[in-house]
């Protein structure tokens, strides 16, 4: 006998899952299905030497009592499990520029963020309030990101059609302030005179309101999350391939497996890439065009990790991330060449419970095109490590591992006797166990002249397919877990599922 589902879910990444647990919550039959041994995608985490290492969430805003992602998660039933260290109060965010000693701090909370740049860039107080005052005035544009009911997801085109750099420059004529200010773009990969502000704003917003990273590992969403689904009668299941979604009579009736099997359902919802699910979907009812469309737009970039054990009690824990560009401008970063990577890196560091002092791990992220692995596509890895790619990859992934400790070498001495072993992943390893085609792991390219051509409604012209995920509007983990409650919004109602997060939050 077929089982047949209410809701069946392609892909178990936080957007999935959110939707999982959502829809669990409220009685429906639900089914998750993930073609890789670990779910959660850019939440995985993976171990080495008994450390624990994020794949793509390193740290995370807007928890604080009160803020946004603290009601979402609230919502979801997680907020009061997730084992989290506030970063520094004064210093979340470091900015470093190769020659200039300096450490410019972004601090948490606005006045804060603003007293400290202040000292570090004396007459520039006003120019840094306008700069906030505008972030939170764009933020307030997006009334589902304040978790607020209204027209949509953004009330007015205004707060779209500016990109981030143009932005900055009109703030203040002192370019390393603009320069600060945009230190932090690898969160977003933004690129100059393109990214949005919008994007800035939103995702820079939750950091400045509270910045938080979680002990052992940003994989603890996902585990609570599924146990969730599972207390409310959901089904997870793992190493399921799913290569077809089947329409019959207007509405998609199964999912079909690589072996055979099929999982029918009411409803559909896709956490994969929209232009892999529309390759699974076949269906007449979304028609070439669209399919060109959503073929055509443009993935962001992907990165290279090093993730280093450290000899213990060798490296002191420091309780901030750091952002390092080799000139003095943020938005180079992404044109770098092969004889000058990389032009920047971000630094982050292992939280673990048992020790505050010193680091376990760190983690090097450099940003690394699909390009650079290409001869090596054809390779494919469902097991931890990449031997199988050769020894030239090997080799490859050597050398960018070497010039990446260097660099942190020269910012930090000693920090390479320190290393105990180490450990990289590159694009290829996005691909693989996120599921990218290129390994992108930013989501769609923004841009401003274009905003609403990657504004991907959740609805398809399939009735009951309906999609998710960090592609819909906004990536990390609170743009996906407000796109899932837009794509949950389809199912149950707005107003009705803004209720139950306010609710929730009452009774915290």
């Amino acid at each position: 006998m077929t089982e047949q589902y209410d809701v069946v879910i392609v892909g178990s990444g936080l957007g999935g899952l959110a939707c999982g647990t959502i829809l669990a919550k409220e009685g429906y039959k639900v089914c998750i299905l993930e073609k890789n041994k670990q779910i959660g995608g850019n939440l995985q985490t993976y171990v080495r030497e008994r450390v624990i290492f994020d794949s793509g969430v390193h740290y995370v805003g807007g928890l604080d009592k009160g803020q946004n992602l603290y009601q979402l998660f609230k919502y979801l039933g997680i907020m009061d499990k997730l084992k989290l260290r506030k970063m520094d109060e004064d210093c979340f965010d470091a900015v470093v520029f190769e020659g200039d000693p300096v450490v410019y701090k972004y601090a948490q909370g606005y006045e804060n963020f603003i007293q400290s740049l202040s000292k570090q860039f004396p007459g520039e107080e006003m120019n840094l309030r306008k700069f906030c005052d505008a972030i939170k005035e764009v933020c307030s544009k997006f009334p589902l990101y304040n978790l607020k009911s209204g027209g949509g997801l953004f009330e007015k085109m205004s707060a779209l059609e500016m990109d981030t750099k143009t932005f900055i420059e009109s703030v203040t004529s002192n370019k390393k302030l603009q320069n600060v200010l945009a230190g932090n773009n690898l969160l977003y990969a933004g690129a100059a005179y393109k990214t949005p502000f919008y994007v800035h704003a939103l995702i820079v917003n939750s950091y400045i309101e509270s910045s938080y990273r979680f002990i052992n590992g940003g994989s603890q969403i996902s585990k609570y999350l599924s146990r969730q689904i599972h207390a409310h009668g959901g089904k997870i299941l793992k190493h399921i391939k799913v290569t077809k979604l089947k329409e019959e009579g207007g509405q998609i009736a199964y999912a079909e497996t690589d072996k055979g099997n099929r999982y029918y359902g009411k409803i559909f919802i896709s956490n994969i890439h929209p232009a892999q699910t529309l390759d699974i979907t076949e269906s007449t009812l979304i028609k070439k065009a669209f399919r060109n469309r959503i073929k055509s737009l443009e993935n962001s970039i992907s990165t290279f990790y090093v993730n280093a054990v450290m000899k213990k009690d060798s490296f002191k824990h420091l309780n901030h991330n750091y952002y390092y560009f080799e000139k003095e401008d943020p938005w180079g970063v992404l044109n770098y060449t092969a004889e000058n990577w990389p032009l920047g890196f971000a630094l982050f560091f292992t939280t673990a419970a048992e020790n505050e002092i010193y680091t376990e791990g760190v983690t090097v992220m450099a940003y690394m095109r699909f390009e650079d692995v290409k001869k090596w596509e054809h390779t494919f890895n469902t097991v931890s490590n990449e031997s199988s790619r050769g020894e030239d990859y090997e080799a490859f992934k050597k050398e960018k591992a070497e010039i990446l400790l260097n660099y942190v070498e020269r910012q930090f001495p000693g920090f390479r006797s320190c290393v105990k072993s180490y450990t990289t992943a590159t694009p290829l390893s996005a691909r693989d166990y996120i599921g990218t085609d290129d390994g992108s792991l930013y989501g769609l390219t923004k841009d401003y002249r274009d905003p609403l051509k990657t504004f991907i409604s959740p609805r398809t012209k399939v009735p009951n397919l309906l999609l998710t995920g960090q592609n819909l509007n906004l990536h990390g983990v609170l743009g996906v877990t407000v796109s899932s409650v837009l794509t949950c919004s389809q199912i149950l109602g707005m107003d009705y599922m803004l209720d139950k997060i306010r609710d929730a939050q009452k009774d915290s």
